[in-house]
């Protein structure tokens, strides 16, 4: 066989994502609170973008007059002229371009798409152990400082110690051990054991790992550790959770054998069996449920009442009422817009100057950057008040009537309507927040599996399904509690087909125990 050159000539076509369009693409998928960092991060490094202090601007009059006063000032200033490749006038008239299917890749080529099958779970973190640095207590702590007022009604005061009333457990624990260890030695050895504990305050570590750390015996250790645990809250430094009750039944004088006993047996009250757990105590049936009670009243993470977790207050992006004809008012947020304006009257100053040739290169990108920041907050705000109306619309039944009434939805419905991607949908319904006359949901919320109607009609969502089946149950006798199977006859009978094990899953999901347990639980 002879080898031969030839020389081919192949066309083909590709996707390509300019600097331009993944930021619009970012900024689309991002929480009120990641475009605010974002915005802040943009004011600090470009000079050319600033904070609008109107307070009745809104985004869309921001972007509007921001691009007629550049567009004055490169008319009056020749030597101002900005490159603006790679930003069309096509681009600029169509706000929602980014959006289309051929602009945006498929949702498995993109790691920001959400789960199509709308399964979402609450995931459960665990207690870590923090190791904070040991703070001098107050009594440690020595006073310094020249011409200082120690008087106690001075108006002088520290605004780091004020600044904060909360404690957080190690600090209350530090205290205490300030108080009530007066040997320098006791007090190092109550500063490794407060180390040793976790957020809720039980006891983590191995006392005897403090044996070669410390250079200390065993025994001194066990003694400090003994008195630890009678510090505030009751129930810090136990090992388990029977430990834990224990010690604040101790504090109550309300630790007797019966109840030590019923400690012990813990496994018992979970799996509802009381008969065998009264014969282990040897009570009858009027003690036993007042030493249930006293149990569940206590506290067994006594440690969380003193942690600062702040919780994340979440905004509404979009805010929804009813005017008096009936009809929905989608707006969105105007305290969640980010508000930048372009300062061309710094850009107009800078380029009068005889700068060199990187400068404006410099200055040029700045304000192509701003204007590209403006733009893709307007198209971002714009993507997002179109699919929240549009969500309103089909689901408007849930907001008049209740969950029963949720329609299913999947993206593909809201994409189609609005001539949108389904990657865009997912990233516009992501972390976003709609205030509606049912409380605040996330847009997810409204995209849900469909169950078919036993007749035939019109599918059920699965979050009615799951209203329904709570619903049954809250309302079943304790003579004579529901089935999983006697659930599924109930259902048929209200026109949804559902199997078995489907509301089991949804029974598990709405953390309701099995017919069995429930019976156990009624008997009591």
């Amino acid at each position: 066989m002879a080898l031969s050159q030839r020389l081919d000539l192949r066309q083909s076509q590709s996707l390509v994502m300019t600097p331009q369009l993944q930021q619009a693409i970012k900024l689309l998928q991002l929480s009120n609170r990641e475009l605010s960092e974002f915005v802040e991060e943009e004011l600090e490094k470009n000079p050319v973008l600033e904070r609008d202090e109107g307070e009745n601007s809104t985004l869309q009059e921001a972007s509007t007059d921001n691009m007629t006063a550049y567009d004055e000032a490169q008319v009056s200033e020749s030597n101002a002229q900005i490159s603006t490749d790679g930003f069309s006038e096509e681009a600029t008239d169509d706000t929602l371009a980014i959006t289309n299917a051929e602009t945006l890749p498929e949702p498995n080529d993109d790691p920001n798409d959400v789960d199509y099958e709308n399964n979402w779970g609450s995931a459960s973190s665990e207690n870590t152990v923090n190791a904070d640095n040991f703070d001098q207590t107050n009594n440690d702590r020595p006073i310094s400082g020249s011409g200082g007022d120690t008087h106690f009604d001075s108006n002088t005061f520290n605004i780091d110690e004020t600044a904060s009333d909360n404690k957080t457990l190690r600090q209350h624990l530090y205290e205490q051990l300030g108080i009530d260890f007066s040997n320098p030695k006791e007090r190092i050895i109550g500063a490794h054991l407060i180390e040793m504990i976790d957020d809720t305050g039980y006891f983590l570590g191995k006392s005897s790992d403090l044996v070669d750390i410390l250079g200390c015996s065993q025994l001194e250790i066990d003694d400090v550790l003994e008195k630890l645990q009678h510090f505030e809250p009751s129930g810090v430094f136990a090992r388990n959770l029977s430990e834990c009750l224990a010690f604040q039944l101790r504090d109550k004088n309300r630790l007797d054998p019966a109840m030590a006993t019923l400690l012990d047996n813990l496994n018992l009250i979970a799996q509802h069996k009381i008969n065998e757990l009264k014969k282990v105590c040897n009570v009858d049936d009027e003690d036993m449920v007042d030493m249930i009670t006293e149990i569940r009243a206590l506290n067994p993470k006594p440690g969380l009442i003193y942690e600062q977790a702040i919780e994340e207050n979440i905004a509404p992006d979009v805010l929804m009422k009813e005017t008096p004809d009936g009809a929905w008012v989608v707006e969105l947020n105007p305290d969640n817009l980010p508000k930048v304006l372009i300062n061309n009257t710094y850009h107009a100053k800078v380029s009068r100057k005889h700068l060199q040739k990187s400068d404006k290169e410099f200055i040029n990108d700045c304000v192509q950057s701003a204007n590209w920041l403006v733009k893709s907050l307007h198209q971002r705000a714009t993507t997002i008040i179109k699919v929240a109306s549009e969500i309103v619309a089909q689901q408007d039944a849930f907001f008049r009537f209740g969950v029963q009434h949720l329609k299913p939805l999947v993206l593909r419905d809201v994409a189609e309507v609005i001539g949108m991607h389904e990657s865009t949908i997912s990233r516009v319904t992501n972390n976003k927040y709609i205030a509606t006359p049912r409380g605040m949901l996330e847009l997810k919320y409204f995209f849900t599996s469909s169950i078919a109607s036993a007749g035939g009609g019109d599918a059920f969502s699965a979050e009615a399904v799951k209203f329904k089946i709570k619903s049954l149950i809250s309302e079943e006798p304790a003579s004579k509690i529901l089935s999983d199977d006697r659930i599924v006859e109930l259902l048929k009978s209200h026109g949804i087909d559902i199997a078995r094990r489907t509301v089991a899953k949804y029974r598990d999901a709405l953390k309701i125990p099995s017919s069995v347990q429930r019976r156990r639980q009624k008997s009591l």
